[in-house]
């Protein structure tokens, strides 16, 4: 009989164990790599988000990567105490702040692209394009389960709220 043949519902747990064992090793890896360009793996995030979105505000940034504006200031603050990021008052309103890249961020942007396009392809390695397409479907439609289950708990905790 094929290995396909015996998958049934009870293996469920095993998926779920290897896609965290996965993320887990994934996180490692990178976090590995990333130290050595000097900067922390949220400041890899919040770096690489400046530099797709130039001149973007504070809330903006928090906006886009969906955490508090003050989680983003205090990264905000660090990164341009180490000459990664360059702060600009806002010429039409005071109160805001354009972020940009300096040299010495965007080195670091330019590093850490390298480092996941190289990590990227060592953990397709012996992968065919068919077998990658067939993975991503498969794990839109986890994903996809996982945003219902969401929805589901946000419309719990409304109802909750409410009483």
């Amino acid at each position: 009989m094929k290995e396909m043949d015996k998958m049934s519902p009870d293996n469920n747990r095993e998926i779920i164990l290897q896609l965290i064992c996965f993320a887990i090793k994934h996180r490692k890896i990178m976090q590995h790599y990333l130290d050595k360009t000097g900067v922390y793996q949220a400041q890899h995030r919040l770096l690489i988000e400046v530099f797709q979105n130039p001149s973007a505000s504070q809330n903006d940034l928090a906006r886009s990567m969906e955490v508090s504006p003050a989680t983003i200031a205090v990264a905000l603050k660090k990164l341009e105490k180490g000459g990664y990021i360059h702060r600009e008052m806002d010429e039409g309103d005071n109160r805001f702040n354009k972020i940009t890249l300096t040299e010495k961020g965007n080195r670091v942007v330019e590093q850490s692209r390298k480092i996941f396009e190289t990590t990227n392809q060592k953990v397709f390695e012996g992968f065919t394009e068919d077998e990658k397409s067939v993975l991503l479907t498969l794990l839109q439609k986890l994903n996809h389960n996982l945003t219902k289950m969401e929805d589901e708990i946000k419309t719990e905790k409304r109802k909750d709220s409410k009483l």
